[in-house]
């Protein structure tokens, strides 16, 4: 089949994997110039990692592997250590069970893995979608008119929707985001910290009640990291300013530990990523030829860890599905969402639990959350942070 996929991402170029390693003929088209390589170490868990050893990439991920959340703290705000961060509580999984990997080297990784069949298209997304199952009742062969920004149009058998959590192919085949978005409270945001002095190896966590700020180092790059509770904001997502502006409205006034100087860093940094933590949750996934993988079907929130792991199953279920039923997209599709459901349930689930670990929302709940990490043992060896 002739399969276009909206999205150069995680799930977009493992779908491409999955999908033209079995012989069809896969278009990826990529908003961006290039492959997005930014972004903090994402997590490979439970299925997932059965699912990349299956695409024979298990020994390569290994080989980058990190240890940076492991290894993470909480400090106070004098900088001493309270206790580690809690990677199993707050992702539902055992330390050992997973692979954490920077992002660019996990999409390094799948773009060098894609067969001969599959070709990526930068700097050009899709604009329309004209579905024949869709809009003749099922009663038409020629699959899906596509019309691209670019100007270009194309006709497809399948269109899988793996463009993020603001997927416009989404948007084209069910309608507005806000229809499907559930907000989960909580803002972050994350910006280039310039040198090595922000940074001694260790990476450090600082919370108020319902704000986080932190610092973290993985390989080259030095990151500051910044989380806090809110309702819905009303906000242009292609202005930079404006969210700055949000940001630091909303750690105003605060001056333990050395959010001043992490503030003082994003007023100068030329460019911030912020977004919401949110949920995506339809109904279906499916509708006519298209479908969606990732984030654009089921974004879990990061709360949950879980949305590399749900990125790279959704990717193999779908592509077994297919292969396993033939020209039957229909029922392909049926039993893809299947198999899918339980771990997107169990993922997005989950996302509350590490959002009350992460980000406590009262000073009783930050004393509560402390005690229990203490208790448990999890408190580091003393560190100094670079002044």
């Amino acid at each position: 089949m002739h399969i276009l996929i909206s999205g150069a991402g995680i799930a977009g170029l493992a779908a491409a994997r999955e999908l033209g390693a079995r012989g069809h003929d896969v278009t990826v088209v990529e908003h961006a110039h290039r492959l997005r390589l930014e972004g903090t170490p994402v997590d490979i868990r439970g299925d997932a990692i059965g699912a990349v050893d299956r695409m024979g990439l298990l020994a390569r991920l290994r080989e980058q592997r990190l240890r940076m959340s492991e290894s993470s703290h909480f400090v106070d705000g004098d900088g001493e250590p309270v206790g580690r961060v809690p990677v199993a509580a707050t992702s539902g999984a055992d330390e050992d069970a997973h692979v954490e990997i920077l992002r660019e080297d996990l999409v390094r990784i799948l773009a060098e893995a894609l067969p001969d069949t599959v070709t990526i298209r930068f700097a050009d997304a899709v604009r329309s979608l004209t579905d024949d199952d869709v809009s003749d009742g099922g009663g038409g062969h020629d699959g899906v008119r596509v019309c691209f920004d670019s100007g270009r149009t194309g006709r497809y058998d399948l269109v899988v929707g793996a463009d993020g959590q603001h997927s416009a192919v989404r948007a084209l085949v069910f309608g507005p985001e806000k229809d499907y978005l559930r907000h989960l409270g909580v803002y972050f945001a994350l910006v280039d910290l310039p040198g090595d002095t922000w940074s001694d190896g260790v990476n450090t966590i600082h919370n108020v009640p319902g704000r986080l700020a932190g610092v973290f180092r993985y390989k080259d790059r030095t990151v500051a990291v910044f989380q806090f509770r809110s309702g819905p904001l009303d906000y242009d997502h292609r202005d930079p300013d404006a969210q700055k502006r949000i940001l630091l409205d909303a750690f105003a006034g605060v001056t333990s530990w050395r959010i001043p100087l992490l503030l003082d860093a994003v007023r100068a940094a030329p460019t911030l990523y912020f977004d919401s933590a949110s949920q995506i949750r339809l109904p279906s996934w499916h509708r006519g030829r298209a479908v969606l993988v990732g984030d654009a079907g089921y974004c879990p929130a990061f709360l949950s860890g879980r949305g590399t792991s749900l990125a790279l199953t959704g990717a193999r279920f779908l592509a077994e599905e297919l292969e396993r039923n033939g020209d039957d997209h229909t029922t392909a599709f049926a039993r893809y969402e299947a198999r899918q459901r339980p771990y997107v349930a169990f993922a997005q689930t989950s996302a509350e639990a590490g959002r009350d670990r992460l980000l406590p929302a009262t000073r009783a709940d930050l004393a509560a959350r402390d005690a229990a990490l203490r208790a448990a043992g999890s408190r580091p060896p003393v560190t100094r942070s670079a002044p």
